[in-house]
């Protein structure tokens, strides 16, 4: 497998077109990534709704949890998957079933998650697809806030550009 190489600012002009996220694989162990990643983006302003079989009817962060995304009863633009690369080919594929209703643009897999087949079939449906990237992770990079803690994103700096 190859690594993987998305631009700036396609990541930047997808995390800003997005408002609601279906978390796939969201977790109430608050020790758990897919929680503090679901915690970190509400706190960004998205909506972020939980997405766990073992977990429906239930509440993580404020939000209702449902146990597939046909579930959901309002649009989504995102799906974030929290599972393994395996599982996220049939998720892909509900969520390019379910594309036109739900008003989804964007398959998005965590860090580790990639399924080469499920992204094929995702892009040939019209659908945008990051894989082994977190969104928690992209958007303080691409917002400047790393640089908060002393990490050099390299995407804002006090030195002029050189041309």
């Amino acid at each position: 497998m190859t690594a993987l190489s998305y631009a700036n600012e396609y990541l930047t002009d997808l995390l800003q077109s997005v408002k609601t996220v279906a978390m796939v694989g969201a977790s109430a162990k608050t020790n758990r990534p897919s929680y503090f990643v679901m915690k970190y983006l509400q706190g960004k302003g998205y909506r972020v709704i939980p997405v766990n079989p073992g977990l429906a009817g239930g509440e993580i962060l404020g939000e209702k949890v449902y146990s597939s995304l046909s579930d959901i009863p309002h649009t989504f633009e995102m799906v974030d998957i929290f599972r393994n690369s395996e599982a996220a080919g049939v998720i892909t594929d509900e969520a390019i079933a379910l594309r036109e209703e739900k008003g989804i643009k964007v398959i998005w897999m965590q860090l580790t998650v990639r399924n080469d087949e499920a992204c094929a079939r995702a892009e040939d449906a019209g659908l945008d697809v990051i894989m082994d990237r977190c969104p928690k992770i992209e958007y303080g990079r691409l917002f400047g806030e790393l640089s908060w803690g002393g990490i050099n994103s390299g995407i804002i700096s006090s030195k002029r550009l050189k041309r």
